[in-house]
């Protein structure tokens, strides 16, 4: 009955959860790009000044990149599908909102509640990690990671055609009804993660973030209106650098800080970051770039004239690539790990806009840069949550994917910050009008390949890891440092210890017992159900667990001496009981 709830959990998980969690990021994407096609109207649909309808877009950037890590943590504590729905719920409320005005205010307001969506990307990928079988986890991760891009990719086009033939409110409708779609397959279909880090709910901490990174992320936006060297700009990155000085210094010496610095200061941590920044550098300047170029009238000498909707549906495969390299990347991380498909895509991404600077004279080339970009960034993405999440404790997955799609955001901003001060400064002025030249697209073109350069050396400094498809599941810094002692000695057995249920079973005694019945080895089972186990010599072995409330178990293994962990998972038998 055991092996039969347990191997049921486990397909329930890798059948549907990954599709309707992946979904889920998906509406997060569409959420973000469906206001593109109008960008160049909003000043007049909302009857206000450019710079005023600007805070339509960063108001979503701000709540979003506040609201990353922050609910990430909370679903650690106190479950990440309850806050999966929370996220979702708070982005339908939000379309609705604006679906329903065009004032300024009301529409910064949907806006802002829409970017609360964000969160899903972290808590998606956190309850993959605590559901699924090791060897599922690789290309399910990967397509969540790239569900953004997958979205992003797909909506470009369906919004426009919404925007093109009817009122452009009913691009919230829509968005409004994923939402709900989304929340719904997410009841049906999922179930909550047993995983929960100890300790509460960091306020203050909240409270700190929040306004270090509106603080730093609000000139980013705003540079290019106000000035990059106006008083304004320069005194908000002043205030966010003391503000989130002060910040660090609080959350060190914290028992349960809202981000552990200390595991973000990692190397695998830290450089995955940094490297996140640089790959949503990437990925957002040919968003910006080629559907400008593609609809420019031919009477400018380069602009390729196609229409808001062929525009956009010659950028699609841009997502739709990003989509079908989840699998790829999976056989390639299982094979070489994800720093090396990392670096992989990095090169390929480089490929891309190399050869953009040379394709950029007829419809057809905009396919072919669409596809090279969406294939690097495809893998880009998909090896940034692998790196994480074999990096850190599985009580903090939740917390740090978040820090990481926070970092990618935050390369978003400064790429749309930057590349749109450099289109507007290459700009032509024509009868009042300012169009941007094919110097400025060239130059922003320069700019992602310059990134992606920079990306390349910090995956150099990361460290070689084993294949993402066998992540390691670890419950603290007590136990890494444990687990990392056991890899080095080579030999050993390794894995979890689970309930009937398949629920995680912590501090359940393990003991490895040799042939002729002496103990060779004991340990606990961590917060996650991990344990490792050493073995003195190649042989035949009897685990036997024990845990309060569940009914022993013995179980006989073999270890042949190679230089690989043998994974093993204990299910303990019968129904779990109070102690």
């Amino acid at each position: 009955m055991t092996q039969t709830t347990t191997d049921r959990t486990a397909g329930r998980a890798s059948g549907a959860v990954v599709p309707v969690l992946a979904f889920a990021g998906i509406v997060v994407a569409v959420m973000q790009t469906l206001l593109v096609p109008v960008i160049k109207d909003l000043p007049q649909l909302l009857d206000t000044t450019p710079g005023n309808a600007t805070w339509v877009l960063t108001s979503t950037l701000l709540s979003g990149a506040v609201a990353t890590p922050i609910m990430g943590r909370l679903g650690d504590l106190y479950g990440k599908r309850r806050m999966l729905i929370l996220s979702l719920s708070v982005m339908v409320v939000g379309a609705l909102v604006s679906a329903l005005t065009s004032d300024l205010l009301l529409m910064i307001t949907g806006r802002t509640l829409q970017g609360f969506a964000m969160g899903a990307i972290p808590l998606g990928i956190g309850l993959m990690r605590d559901m699924l079988p090791r060897e599922k986890l690789g290309s399910a991760m990967a397509l969540m990671s790239s569900s953004i891009g997958v979205g992003g990719g797909l909506a470009l086009p369906a919004a426009a055609l919404v925007a093109q033939h009817t009122d452009w409110h009913a691009l919230f409708y829509g968005a409004a009804g994923l939402g709900v779609l989304a929340i719904a397959l997410t009841l049906l279909v999922v179930p909550e993660s047993p995983m929960r880090a100890e300790g509460t709910f960091d306020l203050p901490g909240a409270l700190g973030l929040s306004a270090g990174l509106v603080l730093f992320l609000l000139p980013i936006t705003k540079g290019s209106d106000w000035g990059w060297a106006s008083g304004t700009t320069l005194g908000l990155f002043g205030a966010a650098a003391v503000v989130l000085l002060l910040w660090g210094v609080m959350e060190l010496r914290l028992k349960a800080p809202l981000v552990d610095l200390r595991t973000t200061a990692r190397p695998a941590v830290l450089f995955t970051n940094l490297a996140s920044i640089m790959v949503g550098v990437s990925f957002y300047v040919v968003s910006l770039v080629l559907p400008q170029l593609l609809q420019l009238p031919k009477s400018t000498g380069y602009g390729l004239g196609q229409s808001m909707v062929v525009a956009g549906l010659l950028v699609a495969p841009l997502g739709l690539t990003m989509m079908f390299t989840a699998p790829v990347y999976a056989r390639l991380s299982a094979k070489y790990g994800p720093k090396v498909t990392l670096i992989l895509g990095l090169m390929i991404i480089a490929i891309g806009y190399g050869a953009g600077l040379g394709l950029m004279t007829a419809a057809w080339q905009s396919l072919v840069i669409s596809v090279l970009l969406g294939a690097g960034i495809g893998l880009a993405y998909s090896s940034l949550p692998a790196l994480i999440v074999g990096a850190v404790p599985a009580s903090e997955t939740g917390a740090a994917n978040g820090l990481n799609t926070l970092m990618r955001s935050i390369g978003t901003s400064v790429s749309s910050a930057v590349i749109g001060m450099v289109l507007a400064n290459t700009a032509n002025n024509v009868g009042g009008v300012e169009i941007p030249t094919m110097h400025g697209f060239r130059v922003s073109f320069l700019i992602a390949t310059g990134a992606v350069a920079v990306g390349l050396l910090l995956a150099l400094f990361l460290p070689g890891r084993r294949p993402s498809n066998q992540p390691q599941l670890r419950a603290g810094s007590e136990e890494d440092a444990a687990l990392e002692r056991a890899e080095q000695i080579l030999r050993g057995f390794r894995g979890r210890v689970l309930s009937a249920d398949g629920t995680p079973v912590a501090r359940a005694k393990v003991t490895l017992i040799d042939r002729r019945g002496r103990q060779a080895g004991a340990t606990l089972s961590a917060e996650d159900g991990s344990y490792t186990l050493t073995v003195p010599d190649p042989g035949s072995y009897v685990l036997a667990a024990r845990a309060t409330g569940h009914a022993p178990l013995a179980s006989t293994a073999t270890h042949a001496g190679d230089e690989q962990p043998v994974d093993l998972d204990l299910s303990l038998p019968g129904q779990r009981v109070p102690a």
